[in-house]
This record gives structure tokens, C-alpha cells and sequence, in this order.
């Protein structure tokens, strides 16, 4: 698998399109750190540490919804395996005037735009969450 994050965000859009209430992922660091931040933001209702029926160990994300819709509107990753962003605290952009998040991977750790600013650190844009 090239695109960790990606896959992820895909099982994440895919599962809500179809109504699930849960969606399982392969684990690392960086995913939960993610994940964290998606929690934080109120994305998602949390997620779980497990092992699938070979003993990988993967992560249990328990999606959210509000009135039957997924309060996750849109998530798309912005930088990729094939083209990374990086971008000073200055640069970093506002998604939807405000109203949606920018994970972003800094120095200090994985962060969502407004604490990234507020910290005074840029870094690698993971996604944008609407």
C-alpha cells in the first residue's frame, strides 16, 4: 500500500456512503494520530484498538451521524505520496470560511489548522475534513 492516510480516508467516506456504523483499518501511529485529531474536532465518536482474525492489529472507527446523514460531508487528502504540501503557519488554509479542518502533520505532531496556528508551526497538510 502506498497511501496509508488515504486508504484510511477512503474506508472512512466508503462505509458512510453505505450507512455503516463502524469501519476497521490496518494500525499505525500516524492513523491514530488522525484519528485523534478527527475525534477532537467531533468527526467521528472515537475509535478502538483490535486485531482482525489474522492477529494484525487494526483500528476500530466508530463513524458518526446526525439524523440519518454523515456529519462528515466531504474528506479528501492534499498531500500525497506523489506530490507533498507543506505550508508555513501563514499559508495554512481555512476550509470552508472556517467551518471544516486541515489536519496537519507539524514538528509538535499531528494537529488541526487552528491549533497548528495557534501553536505558531506549519508543516505537511495529511487532509481537509467538511
Amino acid at each position: 500500500m502506498n497511501d496509508p492516510i488515504g486508504d484510511m480516508l477512503t474506508r472512512i467516506r466508503n462505509s458512510q456512503a453505505r450507512g455503516k456504523s463502524t469501519v476497521m483499518t490496518p494500525a499505525s501511529k500516524l492513523r491514530a494520530w488522525v484519528l485523534d485529531v478527527l475525534a477532537d474536532e467531533g468527526y467521528i465518536r472515537g475509535y478502538e484498538k483490535g486485531t482482525d482474525e489474522n492477529g494484525h492489529p487494526t483500528l476500530i472507527i466508530s463513524l458518526k451521524y446526525f439524523d440519518g446523514t454523515p456529519v462528515i460531508r466531504e474528506i479528501k487528502r492534499v498531500s500525497k505520496p506523489g506530490r507533498r504540501v507543506y505550508m508555513g503557519v501563514k499559508d495554512i488554509p481555512s476550509v470552508r470560511q472556517g467551518l471544516g479542518v486541515s489536519i496537519v502533520s507539524t514538528p509538535k505532531g499531528v494537529m488541526s489548522d487552528a491549533a497548528a496556528r495557534s501553536a505558531n508551526v506549519g508543516g505537511e497538510v495529511l487532509c481537509t475534513v467538511f
